[in-house]
């Protein structure tokens, strides 16, 4: 599953506990009727669901930047003057910037 799947799925999950929520606004002036529960259940499954899909994206994201992290370490122990020279370009860069307020 991509990124961007995953980033659908997290809306169209919000876009039902958003739904649920108006259902179950909707029919809380019949606390006791069969929709009122129905209802109050699909809202607490949906929001379950959304919970256990943020967790897992952020489980994937802090995978994802530790993967980044050894990929840029592993880099810059094998080129250290390549990596050296691209810090030095965008110190000049980000001073350039600085200095031209």
């Amino acid at each position: 599953m991509t990124t961007k799947d995953q980033n659908d799925q997290l809306m169209r999950d919000l876009h039902a506990v958003i739904n649920d929520a108006e259902s179950l606004l909707k029919n809380a002036a019949l606390p006791l009727s069969d929709d009122f529960k129905s209802a109050k259940e699909r809202f607490e499954n949906t929001i379950r669901h959304a919970k256990d899909e943020i967790v897992r994206l952020e489980k994937l994201v802090v995978t994802k930047t530790r993967e980044a992290a050894h990929a840029t370490d592993d880099y810059v122990k094998e080129n250290p003057w390549q990596a050296v020279g691209l810090g030095a370009a965008i110190g000049l860069v980000i001073g350039l910037l600085i200095s031209r307020k």
